[in-house]
């Protein structure tokens, strides 16, 4: 179990925006709590979030990689 600690730091971060296809807010929830994110801001949140934005990206790079192995 990790100690209270760790569980609030916070961490800043910017997620993408380029006014067409990336400018929706992101919405993270991680153990039920919900933080919504607004793209193109640096914004400080838990590093649980940004470690779960983390891997949605790590996961969406492996789901396009696969995709294209099978397109070939």
């Amino acid at each position: 179990m990790k100690n209270k600690k760790t569980q609030e730091k916070k961490v800043k971060i910017k997620l993408f925006y380029d006014g067409h296809s990336y400018t929706d807010d992101v919405t993270v929830i991680v153990n039920g709590k919900t933080y919504i994110i607004r793209r193109g801001v640096e914004v400080e949140v838990p590093l649980c979030v940004k470690l779960a934005l983390d891997d949605a990206a790590h996961q969406e790079r492996e789901a396009q990689k696969y995709i294209a192995y099978m397109h070939n």
